[in-house]
């Protein structure tokens, strides 16, 4: 059983993006692990592990236009099934 099951990744395109900013504000208000927030001002790439992906989805919509949004189960893909 993993503690964080879903592995969620997007992207984010807006003005102004602060990759430090994003990460502080992962680490104050969600629980997860394996935090990936990189890139420049325009575009941010985000990488995380949590059990409540729609609040990550719901605060990176807040900063920009966010897409190639993917939400795995990783507990399905421990088990063989599709995520």
């Amino acid at each position: 059983m993993l503690e964080f099951k879903f592995d969620t990744q997007l992207l984010i395109e807006g003005e102004g993006l602060d990759e430090d900013e994003i990460n502080e504000y992962f680490t104050n208000n969600f629980e997860g692990d394996c935090l990936l927030a990189v890139g420049d001002d325009e575009l941010i790439k985000i990488h995380y592990h949590t059990n409540e992906p729609w609040k990550v989805l719901e605060y990176c919509a807040s900063l920009g236009e966010i897409y190639d949004i993917v939400v795995e189960n990783m507990e399905r893909q421990e088990q063989g099934l599709e995520g």
